[in-house]
């Protein structure tokens, strides 16, 4: 059980840049992924709890619970086959390619996500917290296709707006408090420039390739194996001289205290115990 409040007091920019590297795990053969968690930012990458870099080829988990948080499934278009999503909500849906499934869990809601045969789904799967007066909630989800998604594209850039907003270009809305997530693809020697809303978080995966990350005038290389969350930044410039892809995901940070216990993130201790006991009565729901 992990206790988290996120609540960083600061003087300059380039005392909230911090990046970390993932945490390599695997499930039998049908799952691997790069692992980052909250506690290695000490509350930096608030509102997000956790982001799972995964390659997924068969089911691999089965139904699950998730309680005060919202699970957002991003899958990148070099997936292949289908993603099969199921969930507590009644909604059965075989995600393709490239689409994001946002599943607002609140107070509870049972989840079950897996290939399909012969599928190789490549994708994020994210747990962003939701603020104190929202983990009551009922639970709610949203399907974008990723053909409803808009594009920002330049001969140096294609960037897919999968929600939230950048550059005046604005997607999909998503059922809790609002997030920008960017898939970002340059090409050698390009740049993109994304500004957050004043006083977001902001926190940069690379997905492929290497990418420079300019911060207000600071420069920062990462490498796919790592990610770098920064607080307050202005301008987020990213540049690759080789060409690569990243992940940009920016939103309000919470600074709320929270209890987790893995796939539950609550208020208190109080209040997490009682939604670990009500998925043990069965009443978070069921996948029929």
């Amino acid at each position: 059980m992990t206790v988290q409040y996120a609540d960083q007091t600061h003087k300059s920019k380039a005392a909230i840049t911090r990046s970390q590297e993932g945490e390599k795990m695997s499930r039998g053969t049908g799952f691997e992924a790069l692992s980052f968690i909250h506690r290695q930012l000490d509350g930096l990458m608030d509102p997000l709890i956790m982001v799972d870099h995964f390659i997924m080829t068969a089911p691999t988990f089965g139904p699950h619970a998730h309680a005060g948080i919202s699970a957002v499934s991003v899958l990148f278009e070099d997936s292949t086959g289908s993603f099969r999503n199921r969930d507590s909500l009644g909604n059965d849906i075989e995600l393709a390619p490239g689409d994001l499934y946002w599943l607002k869990a609140a107070r509870g809601a049972v989840h079950d996500e897996a290939p399909t045969p012969s599928s190789r789904t490549h994708a994020l799967q994210i747990f962003v917290n939701l603020p104190a007066a929202q983990k009551q909630d009922m639970p709610s989800a949203r399907h974008v296709p990723a053909t409803e998604m808009p594009v920002i594209e330049s001969p140096g850039h294609r960037v897919r707006v999968m929600a939230g907003k950048s550059n005046g270009v604005v997607g999909a809305t998503s059922p809790a408090m609002p997030v920008t997530i960017l898939d970002i693809t340059l090409q050698a020697n390009a740049s993109f420039t994304h500004r957050p809303d004043p006083g977001d978080t902001a926190w940069l995966h690379v997905i492929r390739g290497e990418i420079e990350v300019e911060l207000d005038g600071v420069h920062h290389r990462l490498s796919n194996d790592t990610a770098l969350a920064a607080h307050g930044a202005d301008e987020i410039r990213l540049l690759s001289g080789e060409g690569g892809q990243a992940v940009l995901l920016s939103g309000a940070p919470l600074r709320e205290p929270f209890v987790q216990k893995g796939p539950f993130a609550m208020r208190d201790v109080g209040q997490l115990a009682a939604v670990i006991a009500a998925h043990a009565a069965g009443e978070l729901g069921t996948i029929d």
